[in-house]
């Protein structure tokens, strides 16, 4: 275990590396705590993985995140700075929350009711409402049992396993299902409705993992939605980074875009600053929100590296096509899954064979019908993503060639119309250009996967062993990635400095 932060440090000045969402959040709060902060990013403006993407024609897209879970995450940092949240930041609650469409034509609407989604799934796949509910509870009761413990507090501190949090975690061990994986967990739940199965499986895309590997604990994702529900923010998912920048400057925090890190300095076991191309930087609190592999690679030379926790298996990435679509499609709503017809295939390809599927499952996410000025009058904003494995020197091209051929004839198929034809503008994000932009390696979207039990313990600290006053947040180290981790693993940073 690394010494304890000495309270010295509390007024430090701060670099923090990278302007992704962790990054801003964990800004606005060592803000509030009264540091100097100052944040360094490589491109030439903030968000990260969570930027924006404007097409000729003037369709505006959400560059990567496109689900929002928790938004009480964001509320709190405006709260701590005595702001009323909903004069900077507002969303509503999606109803419905995503629509399915499986390769036999069937369509279901996972309604933001539980009660209401229960019943829509009894009347399009025949499994009993009764069933659908008594899973949702038990993926409440985990989520209930863990959330505060596993993701809420440092998993490396002695301290968190004094909690009584700690005792209620262990006393449902035996209910999260540690010894099975999630596909076999929801396959026990509905024998006799794979569709359904498929439905749930799908979850653990959320953290970049495989369902046929990936333990049942994480079968609690689903209350994320189906519980607490998933939301839409006034102006997309880039609002959120959008709105915490000018709260973090209104703080005073400065920054420096077009600056990226060359190294991070120190001596005699601790942080001293950074370096820069333009200047050498004196600091005694540097957070790394950079991927914690390029951390160590490229900033942290002299250090040695956690190898065990660097070699673990990476997350999937992702192959986005953005499309200017010509024409409306009523049927879509913001969140659309259209699955793939041999799911355990689709998954082997990722994460056994480093390629993608012949038949990938393809998820479109549209904001014009709740942004109009998303896309042009009568047209609509197609956010096009489909799993892929990280990058290990694939021959992208031909595989974006060939995916895209099959994400057309899935989606063409499965609304009776041409897709293609109606592709107004586009561009395309794939794996070398992730990590290009975001310095994510191999464009892991989450770090490393959640394919084993212990895989939330091998996830690296917030706080570096070897360096005192050196930290890290963001989706490659606890508790993981996705909006509500990094907001979460910010609130962890700024508690281990400033406590």
């Amino acid at each position: 275990m690394a010494r304890s932060t000495t309270r010295s440090s509390l007024k430090q000045p701060a670099a923090i590396i990278g302007a992704g969402i962790g990054g801003i959040a964990t800004a606005v709060r060592l803000a509030l705590a009264g540091h100097k902060v100052t944040v360094f990013e490589a491109q030439e403006s903030f968000g990260g993985k969570m930027h924006q993407l404007v097409l000729p024609g003037g369709y505006r897209f959400d560059g990567g995140p496109s689900l929002f879970t928790l938004p009480h995450l964001v509320d709190e940092l405006f709260r701590l700075a005595g702001r009323n949240p909903q004069e900077h930041f507002r969303y509503q609650r999606l109803d419905p929350i995503t629509q399915y469409f499986f390769p036999d034509g069937t369509q279901l609407t996972a309604w933001a009711d539980e009660e209401k989604f229960a019943q829509e799934v009894e009347q399009k796949l025949k499994v009993p409402a009764a069933e659908v509910r008594t899973f949702l509870a038990r993926s409440r009761q985990a989520y209930d049992a863990t959330a505060d413990t596993f993701l809420q507090k440092s998993l490396h501190k002695a301290s968190t396993y004094l909690s009584s949090d700690v005792l209620k975690a262990l006393a449902a061990l035996p209910t999260l299902g540690l010894t099975s994986t999630m596909h076999q967990r929801h396959a026990a739940a509905f024998p006799q409705e794979p569709r359904l199965v498929q439905l749930f499986d799908r979850f653990a895309t959320y953290n970049g993992s495989d369902p046929y590997q990936a333990p049942a604990t994480l079968s609690m994702i689903p209350h994320l939605e189906h519980g607490l529900g998933a939301f839409y923010p006034e102006g997309g998912i880039y609002a959120i980074a959008e709105s915490l920048v000018k709260l973090a400057e209104e703080l005073g925090v400065q920054f420096r875009y077009n600056e990226p890190v060359q190294e991070i300095l120190t001596a005699a076991g601790r942080v001293t600053g950074l370096r820069t191309a333009q200047e050498v930087y004196d600091f005694g609190l540097v957070v790394s929100n950079m991927d914690v592999v390029p951390t160590y690679r490229n900033l942290l030379r002299g250090q040695p590296a956690p190898e065990r926790t660097l070699r673990q298996p990476r997350s999937s990435s992702a192959l986005i096509f953005y499309w200017g679509i010509g024409r409306r499609f009523p049927q879509l709503g913001v969140h659309n899954i259209f699955f793939s017809g041999d799911y355990r295939r689709e998954f082997d390809a990722i994460f056994q064979e480093k390629t993608i599927a012949a038949d990938p499952t393809v998820y479109v996410n549209i904001t014009s019908g709740h942004t109009p000025t998303d896309a042009p009058e009568g047209h609509e904003n197609w956010f096009v993503m489909v799993n892929v494995p990280h990058d290990q020197g694939q021959d992208w091209p031909t595989l974006v060639a060939r995916t895209r051929q099959a994400v057309l004839a899935r989606v063409s198929k499965a609304l009776g119309t041409d897709v293609g034809q109606l592709i107004r503008a586009e561009h395309v994000w794939d794996p070398p250009g992730i990590e290009a932009r975001t310095s994510s390696f191999g464009g892991a979207l989450y770090g490393s996967s959640s394919n084993n039990t212990m895989a939330a313990f091998l996830r690296h600290p917030n706080f570096s062993q070897q360096v005192e006053g050196l930290y890290f947040c963001g989706g490659s180290v606890h508790p993981g990635g996705g909006i509500p981790l990094c907001l979460l693993s910010a609130r962890i940073v700024a508690g281990l400095i400033t406590n």
